[in-house]
């Protein structure tokens, strides 16, 4: 993909503030990085020329300038918003893990697995969605241990 299509042209002001953020080192160490990506596509430099440069690849290099060229400086330095996982659970809930936990097993089996006490949570409406990481990390803090 060429430069010329999302060409990055920065302004005085934009330049200066890029300049700032790079000298100071007073950022997150990715907002350094992509205000550098932004200074040596404003010299003009390849994407190649660039990913030499700073150790980065070519894709973040395009990245970072699509999102300049699209939506401006700020947003191309800033990490975009991530959705929330919905996956804490309230005290009840945890409790009631915790009950299931130390419960019989189903039918058929030894123990509990982390996956059987996944269904069985979403199964019994204790939550509406969960994975057996948050499961996992969660008896972990309570000590809890599904071999005994």
């Amino acid at each position: 993909m060429s430069n010329e299509k999302h060409k990055v042209q920065l302004v005085e002001t934009e330049r200066r503030k890029l300049i700032a953020i790079v000298s100071k080192g007073q950022n997150k160490a990715v907002v350094i990085q992509r205000a550098h990506i932004l200074l040596k596509v404003d010299e003009g430099k390849t994407d190649a020329e660039i990913s030499q440069l700073l150790y980065v690849s070519e894709q973040t290099i395009r990245r970072i300038r699509l999102r300049f060229a699209a939506e401006g400086l700020q947003v191309a330095l800033e990490d975009k918003p991530h959705a929330p996982t919905g996956t804490e659970i309230k005290e009840e809930q945890e409790a009631r893990l915790i009950a299931l936990t130390c419960s019989e097993p189903p039918a058929g089996r030894a123990r509990w697995t982390l996956e059987l006490l996944v269904q069985q949570m979403l199964k019994d409406g204790i939550v509406t969605r969960v994975s057996p990481e948050t499961v996992r990390l969660l008896l972990k803090k309570t000590n809890s241990n599904l071999g005994k």
